[in-house]
This record gives structure tokens, C-alpha cells and sequence, in this order.
């Protein structure tokens, strides 16, 4: 069964296309999908994540926000699998 990572992201978000970029890679070696939500869409996710995206999600786990912490999101990825 495939991990589904979640992006919390903002369209206009420069850090936020970086960690996705940055992101790809490590998903695909794990064989994680990534599906990427907009918080302004969602109007509870805007008031919890304004300032903190982009926010990596697996589940309620947060794995980072503001870039992608590599070798925590790696390891954390290595022990679910």
C-alpha cells in the first residue's frame, strides 16, 4: 500500500514549490504519492497553517514545514514502510 503524503500549500508560495520539487524525488523512492491541498481553500486549514506552509503531512503527523527536512522525512518514511 502506497504512504500518501499531503502538501499543505498556498498557490503563490515560493517555498511551497520548492519543498514539492525537493519532495519528488524522495517520495518516488519510497513509493509515496504526494497529493498537494491549497489552505485557501479550506478555511479551518488557513486559520492552522497560515504562516507555517508549506507543511508536510503523513496523516496528523506533521513531518516539516517551511522546507523539506530531508533526513527527518526520509527516516520517518524508512519506519513506516
Amino acid at each position: 500500500m502506497a504512504v500518501e503524503l499531503i502538501l499543505l500549500i498556498r498557490r503563490c508560495c515560493h517555498l511551497c514549490h520548492d519543498m514539492e520539487v525537493a519532495l519528488g524525488p524522495l517520495a518516488a523512492e519510497f513509493g509515496a504519492t504526494v497529493t498537494m491541498l491549497d489552505i485557501d481553500s479550506d478555511p479551518c486549514l488557513e486559520a492552522k497553517y497560515d504562516e507555517l506552509v508549506p507543511v508536510l503531512m503523513h496523516g496528523e503527523n506533521e513531518l516539516c514545514h517551511y522546507f523539506l527536512d530531508e533526513p527527518k522525512t526520509r527516516e520517518y518514511l524508512a519506519g513506516i514502510r
